[in-house]
């Protein structure tokens, strides 16, 4: 009779029994990213042809709406526009393929992203105390939350932003734009990722106030620093237009304040709890 598996204590852990126990979770979200990954990739025609490409399209929801709102205002109509003058090739033997895989396991990543969390939390709650593992699930809602949030920003604002901007520059008429596939899905995927973490910033601030590396008067104190670099991420990952950068820019800055504000609900409870004890 094979006895059952039994969780150790993990104040009874050696090193080697961490690493075990940190290798199963990565394991199982790996998976978690592969079965993801594995529906994404039966359903090609969606994720390029709705998803990947519809950036690409003049018909596409953000092009609209900006469209309408420079008619509404009497400005440039900038962004009304029938087709984007550019195309799309792939140039390498493999590079559909290598296009469809890669594609794939992003968007397995951001599916399963919810249960990556998960599984990161479930690795360190034995740590934490007893008070501190019951706001698991509100570290999973917050975190995935503000994930999604940020991809959707970086789809819908971000991406078509940068491939209205580049897919229309030219330096002269006797250059026309070939972009290659790789380059294209690049572009979106860093967009949409590189969102979807900047806006775990919140979540990042809380934990460095937790270790005291963070207080809600260094961040006041930091701000102008802050918007400048701010700033220089939205300069990195928009193009080279004050619109764009503001545009990415605000969003950001409103993170931040919301980072303030927590630091500072985090300092209030850390100093309750010190009082409690005193007395």
């Amino acid at each position: 009779m094979v006895k059952k598996k039994t969780k150790k204590n993990p104040d009874e852990m050696s090193f080697l029994d961490h690493l075990e126990d940190l290798r199963w979770h990565l394991l199982r979200a790996t998976l978690a990213i592969l079965v993801g990954g594995g529906v994404a990739f039966a359903m090609k025609d969606f994720i390029f042809n709705d998803i990947i490409f519809g950036p690409k399209s003049a018909k596409f929801w953000t092009y609209e709406m900006l469209c309408n709102i420079s008619k509404f205002f009497k400005l440039e109509d900038s962004f009304c526009f029938t087709e984007l003058p550019f195309r799309i090739q792939s140039r390498t033997v493999s590079g559909q393929f290598s296009a469809h895989i890669w594609t794939s396991i992003t968007a397995g990543f951001i599916i399963s992203f919810p249960y990556v969390m998960y599984q990161f939390w479930a690795f360190v709650a034995p740590g934490l105390k007893s008070s501190e593992r019951n706001n698991a699930r509100w570290f999973i809602f917050i975190t995935s939350f503000l994930f999604f949030i940020g991809v959707l920003f970086g789809y819908y604002v971000i991406t078509p932003l940068s491939i209205n901007f580049l897919g229309s520059y030219s330096v002269s008429e006797e250059v026309f734009n070939d972009f290659d596939l790789s380059s294209y899905i690049g572009l979106v995927r860093a967009s949409v990722l590189a969102s979807g973490l900047i806006f775990e910033l919140p979540v990042i601030m809380y934990f460095l106030t937790k270790i005291g590396l963070v207080t809600p008067e260094f961040l006041k104190k930091n701000r102008k620093y802050a918007l400048v670099f701010i700033l220089i991420i939205s300069a990195l990952i928009t193009p080279p237009d004050i619109a764009s950068q503001v545009i990415v820019a605000i969003p950001v800055l409103i993170l931040y304040e919301i980072s303030i504000f927590i630091s500072k609900i985090v300092i209030r409870k850390q100093r309750k709890k010190e009082k409690q004890r005193q007395t």
